[in-house]
């Protein structure tokens, strides 16, 4: 599942709106709509995104935050290391590989560090 696709059955369920419904108001197939909310497509477009913001009456930072997470969801993200370390390179290899063993409270705390803004660099003078 993706981000976008919890939020979006979250939203979805919240409304009793049924998959089919959804469906039928944004013009593509359940089985389409299934897939994006179980992981099983890329990232939604800007324009379906919209689309889903209007059919389930969301406005402002909700739809925003829809947005943001969309902009998150893709199931088979790619990382470009070309120009960083090896360390980097290296770490970007063993999450693709070791993700699916980490626990939620490992992933959390992945997701600290990455939320943690760098220290910016002193300048001597």
């Amino acid at each position: 599942m993706t981000p976008f696709g919890q939020k979006l059955r979250q939203l979805r369920a919240a409304r009793s709106m049924t998959l089919k419904d959804l469906a039928k108001a944004l013009h593509v197939t359940p089985a389409y709509l299934s897939a994006l909310e179980n992981g099983k497509r890329g990232k939604p477009s800007k324009g379906l995104v919209h689309q889903v913001s209007a059919a389930l009456g969301i406005i402002w930072d909700d739809a925003e935050e829809l947005a943001r997470l969309a902009a998150l969801s893709d199931p088979r993200p790619r990382v470009d290391t070309s120009g960083l370390s090896a360390k980097a390179t290296e770490v970007a290899n063993r999450l693709s590989t070791d993700i699916a063993r980490l626990s939620d409270a490992e992933l959390d705390r992945l997701m600290e560090v990455l939320k943690t803004p760098a220290p910016k660099p002193k300048v001597k003078r």
